[in-house]
């Protein structure tokens, strides 16, 4: 429990290796399907905006009505 034991770290060249390494295992994505993937966050951001003000809308108009 009370263990002053150092832990051994790796030297900063192997940790900058391996990230190299990591980061070339990266699949990039093409610009066809970011454009794809980008249009349709945008189209689902712009109906749940449109959803989310119609509920507004009718919440606000109810309590209105009931106050």
């Amino acid at each position: 429990m009370g263990e002053n034991a150092k832990s051994e770290t790796a030297p900063k060249k192997s940790w900058f290796k391996g990230l190299k390494a990591e980061f070339h295992k990266i699949i990039w994505p093409d610009k066809e399907s970011v454009a794809k993937q980008t249009i349709a966050v945008v189209i689902v951001s712009v109906i749940l905006c449109v959803i989310i003000a119609f509920l507004d809308a009718v919440i606000g108009l109810g309590l209105g009505f009931i106050l």
